[in-house]
């Protein structure tokens, strides 16, 4: 909603959750399995 307030269609990529207890370790994972939609998210190639 706030995106949409501001007028901005922000890139995401889903991860599953609770993100605010991970180990640095369990972070860089989480990132490294999903490093390929995070490219492309960043690229635009979604």
């Amino acid at each position: 909603m706030q995106a949409d307030a501001l007028g901005y269609d922000p890139a995401y990529v889903w991860v599953p959750h609770p993100i605010q207890d991970r180990t640095d370790a369990e972070m860089q994972a989480l990132a490294d399995a999903h490093f390929d939609e995070i490219i492309a998210a960043l690229t635009d190639q979604a």
